[in-house]
């Protein structure tokens, strides 16, 4: 009979991966960016165990959208007194705020539990092309 091996935290090994998103669609590099923060595109992959790579993305505000309507989504906060839902659109926040867009979208692609919240911080988000990541940085997709 085979067996399957799962992984220990201390046996994952993290690249450093950076994706210039520069004309590419939003939901697809969203996509891509959830993919390599949960460790999915790793042979050994375990649900159980944060095995993804650190993710560098730059030209964060040079994004397209493939439908002009996502552009009018809204991201809804809640500040814990009553009628205090705040809104933001998808285009004001791709002007005033790219960081926080991407990290919001891929936050929803994200398991909702600690282990995804530590998954979320191995995203860094540059709306410009310099980073101070460059040291690590190996591959770029």
């Amino acid at each position: 009979m085979k067996f399957t091996k799962s992984i220990k935290p201390e046996e994952v090994k993290r690249d450093w991966i950076l994706i210039d998103a520069k004309d590419k669609t939003f939901g697809r590099v969203i996509t891509e960016i959830a993919t390599l923060l949960r460790g999915k595109h790793k042979p050994y992959y375990t649900p159980h165990v944060d095995c993804g790579d650190y993710v560098v993305v730059i030209n964060a505000d040079k994004v397209k959208f493939s439908k002009a309507s996502k552009l009018n989504e809204k991201y809804y906060k809640h500040t814990g007194y009553f009628g205090h839902v705040k809104e933001e659109t998808v285009e004001k926040l791709l002007k005033t705020n790219p960081e926080k867009l991407f990290k919001l979208a891929t936050r929803g692609m994200l398991p909702k539990t600690k282990l995804g919240r530590k998954m979320l911080k191995k995203l860094k988000v540059y709306a410009g092309e310099n980073h101070p990541h460059t040291a690590q940085i190996k591959g770029n997709k």
